[in-house]
C-alpha cells in the first residue's frame, strides 16, 4: 500500500522529504506486486517446461486428485518424450534382429533407442533436482511469505478505511465516534501499516537465496545438457560407424521367385490354377511359403 503519514507540530506539518517517502512506498508496493505474480507464473511455466506435453500434465493432475479424494498418495510420473521414443526404436529393432541374417539396421536402432532411454533417465533427475531446489522453494515463498504480506496489506486497506471513516463523521460532527475509537482505528492501522511494510521489505531483501535457486537451475540444466552431449556424441560415433559397415558389406543379387516356382499354379493346366485337389495348395500354405522367401 502507498501510505504516508504527516505529523503536524504546532499546527504546521513536516513536509519535508515527503515525496520521497511516497516515491519509495509507491516503488516498493509495485516491486511486491511484481514478485507475487512473478512467483506464480515462473512456477507454472517451469512445470510446462520439464513436462510439455498438456495430456499427461492433465492426466497426473487428475490421478493426483483421485489420490487426495480416496486418501492415498498415488504419485504418477510424466512419461518423457525421450523415453517413450526409445522403447519404440528398442523394441522395433529387437523384433528385426530376431529374424537374424545379422540385420545392421536392426541393432542401430537398438543403440539409438537404449541411448534414448538414458536421456530419458537424466531428464527424470533433473526433473527431480529442479522440483527439490527450485520450485519447492517458490512454492513455500508463495504460500507462506507472499500469502502472510497479501494478508496484511489487505488488512492495511482495512484499517485504513475504518480510521478515514471514523475521522471523518469526528470532523463533521453530531457523530458519536469518541476520542478513543479514533485513538484505537489509528493504532490498529498504524500496527498493519508496521506489519505490511515490514513484510515487504523482508519479501524484496531476499536477493541472495532467491539468486542461489537461479544458480542451481542454471547449474542443473547445463548438467543434463553435458551428459546429454556425451551420450549422444557416443551414438553418433557408433551409428556413423554401422553406416560406413553396410555400406561396405556387399550387396546380394536378388531373383524374384515366379508363381510356378512357389507350386501356387499348375503350369499342365496352361497356368491356370489346378483344380485337382491333391496338387492345390490352400491359402494358408501359399501365403506362408511366399512369407518363406
Amino acid at each position: 500500500m502507498s501510505v504516508v503519514v504527516v505529523r503536524s507540530v504546532g499546527g504546521g506539518k513536516i513536509c519535508g522529504g515527503v515525496g520521497l517517502v511516497v516515491e519509495r512506498s509507491v516503488d516498493v508496493r509495485l516491486k511486491t506486486d511484481i514478485m507475487c505474480e512473478l512467483v506464480e507464473d515462473i512456477q507454472l511455466k517451469t512445470k510446462e517446461f520439464l513436462h510439455p506435453n498438456p495430456a499427461s500434465r492433465a492426466k497426473m493432475s487428475a490421478v493426483k486428485g483421485i489420490g487426495k479424494l480416496s486418501g492415498q498418495a498415488k504419485a504418477s510420473t510424466y512419461p518423457q518424450p525421450e523415453g517413450v521414443l526409445g522403447e519404440a526404436l528398442t523394441s522395433y529393432g529387437k523384433r528385426l534382429d530376431e529374424l537374424g541374417q545379422d540385420n545392421l539396421y536392426a541393432t542401430s536402432l537398438v543403440e539409438m533407442g537404449e541411448s534414448m532411454k538414458q536421456i530419458a533417465d537424466i531428464k527424470y533427475n533433473l526433473d527431480d533436482n529442479m522440483k527439490m531446489n527450485f520450485l519447492e522453494p517458490l512454492h513455500t515463498l508463495a504460500t507462506k511469505d507472499i500469502k502472510e504480506v497479501q494478508h496484511h496489506r489487505k488488512k492495511l486497506q482495512g484499517r485504513r478505511l475504518d480510521f478515514d471513516c471514523k475521522k471523518r463523521k469526528k470532523d463533521k460532527g453530531g457523530s458519536h465516534v469518541t476520542d478513543e475509537e479514533i485513538k484505537m482505528a489509528e493504532d490498529k492501522f498504524a500496527e498493519s501499516l508496521h506489519l505490511a511494510q515490514m513484510g515487504m521489505h523482508n519479501l524484496l531483501e531476499n536477493d541472495v537465496e532467491q539468486i542461489s535457486q537461479l544458480a542451481t537451475f542454471s547449474e542443473n540444466l547445463l548438467d543434463y545438457h553435458r551428459q546429454c552431449t556425451e551420450i549422444l556424441e557416443v551414438l553418433a560415433g557408433t551409428i556413423h560407424d554401422k553406416k560406413n559397415e553396410a555400406a561396405s558389406r556387399p550387396r546380394n543379387d536378388f531373383v524374384p521367385k515366379t508363381l510356378s516356382e512357389l507350386g501356387v499354379t499348375d503350369t499342365l493346366n496352361g497356368g491356370l490354377p489346378s483344380t485337382n485337389v491333391t496338387a492345390s495348395f490352400t491359402d494358408s500354405s501359399i501365403a506362408a511359403q511366399i512369407l518363406c522367401l
